[in-house]
């Protein structure tokens, strides 16, 4: 590390070194960053396409409902007895578990 200080500070040194630090951020940001949302917006997009009627989910302002109807892109939910209510189905987050 001292002798990278040195060569810097000197001008001599070769431009490769001088393009590792800019590389080596892009990389962690790519494995610590941008890899882990891909995955988490595939697995989301994977539950949306697995949406099915009796299925008990939760949206993401948090209401919960059982999965009556799916109409294209509107979900139908029961949310109480004889109480319904159409959602779009990207705000469906996930499945509602009870413990």
């Amino acid at each position: 590390m001292l002798q990278f200080i040195l060569l810097q500070a000197d001008g001599g040194g070769s431009p490769l070194m001088g393009l590792l630090f800019p590389l080596l951020i892009i990389v962690v940001f790519y494995f610590f960053l941008i890899r882990p949302q891909v995955k988490r917006q595939k697995d989301q997009q994977k539950f949306i396409d697995g949406l099915r009627e009796g299925m008990e989910v939760v949206t993401s302002a948090g209401i919960v409902g059982k999965v009556t109807k799916i109409d294209g892109n509107v979900v139908r939910l029961l949310i109480d007895e004889k109480t319904y209510m159409r959602v779009l189905k990207q705000t469906i987050t996930g499945e509602f578990k009870n413990n």
